[in-house]
């Protein structure tokens, strides 16, 4: 018997199949991740213990700390924002409005706004809030 000498083979890793694996992860990333472009307004959301997460797709109304209105990224007074809110109601399938109100905004704007949302036909009105830490 004799010993027979091997050829020295290179051992390739085969990259193709990994950098498949990689865009189709990204891909799947990209499409599941939900992007909620807020308003640039300085907002001090207010804090609740009780706070759930909302859907991304409800139609926001903005309270700023002067108690400004915004609706659908443009300025509007509050007898406005039913019949814009109908408008809007009506071209998407959601039925839900959140308001994004600054925490030193009086109680009766808030509740203003709310009945206006309310009165436009939304099914359900939410206050955005922060969770308190420790919650």
């Amino acid at each position: 018997m004799r010993y027979r000498e091997r050829e020295d083979t290179e051992q390739e890793i085969n990259m193709s199949p990994l950098i498949d694996m990689v865009f189709i992860l990204l891909i799947f990333f990209m499409v599941s991740a939900t992007f909620v472009k807020d308003m640039d307004l300085e907002i001090q959301r207010p804090k609740a213990s009780s706070s759930t997460p909302a859907s991304s797709k409800a139609i926001r109304v903005f309270i700023d700390n002067n108690g400004d209105t915004y609706l659908d990224n443009q300025p509007v007074r509050s007898w406005v924002i039913q019949s814009r809110l109908r408008e809007l109601l009506r071209q998407t399938s959601n039925s839900s409005v959140l308001v994004v109100t600054d925490e030193h905004v009086p109680a009766s704007k808030l509740i203003e706004v709310v009945d206006q949302c309310r009165l436009a036909g939304a099914a359900d009105v939410g206050v955005v809030t922060e969770r308190e830490s420790g919650a």
